[in-house]
């Protein structure tokens, strides 16, 4: 069934990163030169819900592309999640009179919007924002170039202080399930060893890497550790391993944390942002529904949000490759 497109609502869900304000904007903007309404819906699903909405336009998402976070707050709601809360958040829609939403978030985001949208038949399309990177269908989702220039920034910094006390750092920023921003800012930095989810280099491995880097002269290491990493139960545990097999080595941990997800965008991701919000909106009036924009060989493409939410973004196993030779 076709929907005839009048109004359209934009919300961002769960974690919040860099170019999710650029989407927001580029969402709006697009609907106003399609003489469309635009609504923000505050709060995620759970302002969904309690019908937080507010009629936006083109100047009033100005001097927002270059901001962190989201103007329109995010929020995760259990409530959504229950065939309850959803009947009451459809119904808040109606009354408002949105027939379609643009909802920016990752895999658990899509999945709400999936089972909403085949419930009530309702007109959907997810742009991907996580910096983790690991959707499928898109090279690249929102925040995660931002992302990755913090992190090399900040482990540049680290790496002085290291160099000058002869210290092994080891590293952890985030990447539960995948690797991605590990293997990238290890490479991109110039780290000594990088520990992702996908390769269990196992502790014996580990040990002798860092004691051929000793042999070959260098005073200092880095390590970067993704939080997913299987080796040890977390990054304290390897620090206290090497301390006691490598007495050479002074050991110290730092955890990035959420300051990966923060600051201004780089022009990647607004770019990217910009991009697929005009992909998203134009998705909508042309009947298309259910579908996640994505970055595949530089251009804008849908994929199915059942594929994207089950989907397993991959590796690159040629830069891990090039990681490798590049630690002798």
């Amino acid at each position: 069934m076709l929907h005839t497109i009048k109004k359209i609502g934009v919300l961002t869900s769960g974690g919040d990163s860099p170019g999710m304000n650029a989407a927001i904007r580029s969402v709006v903007r697009t609907c106003a030169f399609h003489d469309i309404e635009c609504y923000g819906i505050y709060r995620g699903y759970e302002g969904m819900i309690e019908g937080d909405f507010e009629k936006m336009d083109a100047r009033s998402v100005k001097g927002i592309i270059n901001k962190g976070g989201t103007i329109l707050k995010s929020a995760r709601s259990k409530e959504f999640r229950t065939k309850e809360g959803r009947a009451t958040a459809h119904a808040a829609l109606k009354k408002a009179g949105i027939d379609a939403f643009v909802v920016i978030g990752g895999d658990g985001s899509f999945t709400g919007a999936m089972i909403f949208s085949q419930e009530y038949n309702f007109p959907v399309m997810g742009i991907p924002g996580t910096i983790d990177n690991d959707i499928f269908g898109t090279t690249h989702t929102l925040g995660y170039d931002t992302a990755l220039n913090t992190v090399v920034e900040v482990i540049d910094k680290i790496r002085d202080t290291a160099s000058s006390h002869n210290r092994l750092f080891f590293i952890e920023v985030m990447g539960r399930d995948v690797g991605h921003i590990a293997l990238n800012v290890g490479v991109g930095a110039g780290a000594e060893e990088i520990l992702i989810p996908e390769e269990d280099l196992g502790l014996d491995r580990l040990l002798e890497s860092l004691r051929r880097s000793k042999r070959s002269g260098k005073s200092s290491s880095i390590v970067v550790v993704a939080e997913g990493d299987k080796i040890g139960k977390n990054v304290f545990e390897l620090k206290d391993y090497v301390d006691q097999n490598l007495k050479e080595y002074e050991v110290r941990v730092s955890v990035l944390g959420h300051m990966q997800r923060g600051g201004s965008p780089s022009c990647f991701d607004r770019v990217l942002a910009s991009r697929m919000g005009v992909k998203a909106v134009e998705g909508l009036i042309t009947g298309k529904s259910n579908f996640m924009v994505g970055l595949k060989n530089d251009q804008m493409e849908l994929t199915p949000l059942e594929l994207a939410v089950k989907g397993k973004s991959k590796i690159d196993m040629e830069l891990l490759r090039v990681s490798d030779i590049m630690t002798i």
